[in-house]
């Protein structure tokens, strides 16, 4: 059994940093892969990044290359997603996931509550 939750989220003006994070309040996250998912309102859930239960092994949403960076620290049991060039679209609450480090949702064990980014233009 896993439980996980999520932090880091706030009102943010365009072109600003965010870091999420999402800590394993119990249970080990050493053997899931991880992945960062995000609903933004009237839409459905979106794949953001994932990150092997290695480390070594990552994927991003097409959406989110070049901005979003992945990574675990298993010695602390958390998760992390770095988001740099915030805008608008980026805007919904951001979800954090163990399971088994696919990009579907439904591959997926278990799940934070979230946490709400806010970007305003």
């Amino acid at each position: 059994q896993v439980q996980l939750e999520e932090s880091g989220g706030g009102l943010v003006l365009a072109g600003g940093s965010l870091r999420l994070s999402c800590t394993a309040s119990r249970g080990s996250l050493s053997n899931y892969g991880l992945a960062w998912f995000r609903q933004a309102p009237g839409k459905e859930r979106e794949f953001v990044a994932t990150v092997s239960w290695t480390g070594v092994s990552t994927d991003y949403a097409d959406s989110v290359k070049g901005r979003f960076t992945i990574s675990r620290t298993n010695a602390k049991n958390t998760l992390h997603l770095k988001i740099n060039n915030l805008n608008p679209e980026d805007t919904a609450v951001y979800y954090c996931a163990a399971g088994a480090g696919a990009s579907s949702y439904n591959t997926y064990d278990y799940w934070g509550q979230g946490t709400q980014v806010t970007v305003s233009s």
